[in-house]
């Protein structure tokens, strides 16, 4: 206000700003407690500081809310790459759709670990929408990232994975990952347990075949074959108990002791079924 002559005169721009501050503040006050952190955590995310966004998105993601993971979908498209990877994991609170939809893109990012960490992501989101996606990642050059579609894709469980999961323990003509696959033999022990751990929790009839031949083969190595028995006994189908009981005494006690295991969770199974 201004006073010309004894007459009180308003000053527009000051009233303004006084109405625009009574607003925010109002604004702020209608916040529930859950907004408030989340608002608090979006002005960080515009922080200069590596360290200050990951800790909002680490926050965020702790928050277990669909508006806490909207909060989030920006830092996905972070010049840092510490940022997408950890952006990945605090936006899988929205439905499920959402999730994938965005993140299916950093599938094809540059660097390895954000390819990886989005990969598992997808994995929790349990979205058949993810699978052709990840099973295209079974072909990265990074073993990683192949290792990490290897679980998503045993998490989400569709079993249109199983003939590319069965090709990463077996590669052969009709079993290929992908179109862009050339079919050349895994030598990654973790991608190659991931693929059949994946099969088991599956547990279609269709990754019997892929999952005995390794079960039986004794180059390779112990811990991937005893992979192979316990998802051999996951599947529990009676037509694995004839190469399970060939190992019962395998120079490798845990190897045994996996197809001992294996055998008593077919039996368990069948029972259950009253054959």
């Amino acid at each position: 206000m201004a006073t010309v002559l004894g007459i009180v005169i308003p000053i527009a721009g000051t009233e303004l700003f006084a109405t625009a501050a009574l607003a925010q503040e109002r604004a702020q006050q209608a916040l529930t407690p859950l907004q408030v952190k989340i608002e608090e955590q979006k002005l960080r995310l515009n922080s200069a500081e590596v360290e200050d966004r990951r800790e909002a998105l680490i926050r965020l993601r702790s928050l277990h809310h669909p508006q806490a993971s909207r909060a989030a979908l920006s830092a996905l498209n972070d010049p840092s790459p510490i940022i997408r990877a950890t952006a990945a994991a605090s936006v899988l609170s929205l439905p499920a759709n959402e999730s994938v939809s965005s993140l299916l893109p950093l599938l094809a990012d540059k660097e390895e670990f954000v390819r990886q960490q989005v990969a598992y992501a997808l994995g929790h989101t349990r979205s058949s929408a993810a699978v052709t996606w990840l099973i295209e990642r079974l072909a990265d050059k990074k073993d990683s990232v192949r290792g990490a579609a290897a679980v998503a894709l045993g998490q989400i469980a569709d079993a249109t994975a199983v003939t590319a999961l069965a090709a990463v323990l077996n590669p052969q003509p009709g079993l290929t990952q992908s179109k862009k696959s050339k079919s050349k033999p895994e030598q990654n022990h973790f991608v190659l347990r991931a693929a059949a751990h994946s099969l088991g929790q599956i547990g279609s009839q269709a990754g019997l075949p892929a999952l005995i031949l390794v079960l039986q083969d004794e180059k390779v190595e112990g811990d991937v074959r005893r992979e192979a028995a316990s998802a051999l006994g996951a599947i529990g189908d009676v037509s694995a108990i004839p190469a399970l009981n060939s190992v019962l005494m395998a120079s490798d006690p845990y190897l045994s002791q996996a197809a001992h295991e294996a055998l008593k969770k077919i039996s368990r199974s069948q029972a259950r079924r009253g054959v």
